[in-house]
């Protein structure tokens, strides 16, 4: 295995110990709380790119269905996959596998042309993640999409905008910087 897909690997498990760091910590606003997981998705997918973004996830999900409490409010167990937020965090992996892919994809461009890409594999990724989530919610929770939708999806979209703005501003210095140390390929500046 070349040194730079050690590194990259390496690399996975820290987004998946990120997640795993920001995740527990949320605002409960319902059965659905408001936490810093999905910025550390996108992210863990801007840097990775689709796959390994995606197995950085499921790595974090592992840990949490083996009972480790990296879950919102530090829960953890299968029960939390089975419960009314578990089709969001099963959304996780296609939210990190449209934001790699869109971004890798589409981003061979300038800086604006990969930004673009960015941003449009994030709207498109929380757009599954929140698809994945609802969908589940409504069939567990048993209440009409509406009623999802008002709860699940339309207190976080302003939240979800401004953590793809971030994402959008500190991924690309991240890759700089991982590029420099050579923990990522030399990325495109």
């Amino acid at each position: 295995m070349k040194a730079v897909e050690t590194k990259r690997l390496a690399l996975c498990g820290v987004c998946a110990a990120l997640t795993c760091v920001l995740a527990p910590f949320s605002i409960p606003i319902g059965q659905v709380p408001i936490s810093l997981a999905t910025f550390s998705v996108m992210l863990a997918a801007a840097l990775l790119g689709g796959r390994l973004g995606a197995l950085s996830q499921g790595i974090y999900l592992l840990l949490g269905c083996l009972g480790v409490p990296v879950f919102a409010g530090f829960a953890g167990g299968p029960g939390v996959l089975l419960g009314p937020t578990g089709g969001y965090l099963v959304g996780y992996l296609p939210l990190a596998l449209l934001t790699g892919g869109v971004s890798r994809a589409l981003g061979r461009g300038g800086r604006l042309q990969r930004a673009a890409a960015l941003v449009l594999g994030m709207v498109l990724g929380t757009a599954a993640l929140y698809a994945f989530g609802t969908a589940w919610y409504v069939v567990s929770a048993g209440v009409p999409l509406s009623a999802a939708l008002l709860t699940c999806v339309v207190p976080f979209l302003p939240g979800d905008a401004a953590k793809i703005a971030a994402v959008a501003l500190v991924a690309p210095q991240l890759e700089r910087a991982l590029s420099h140390f050579g923990l990522l390929p030399k990325a495109a500046v």
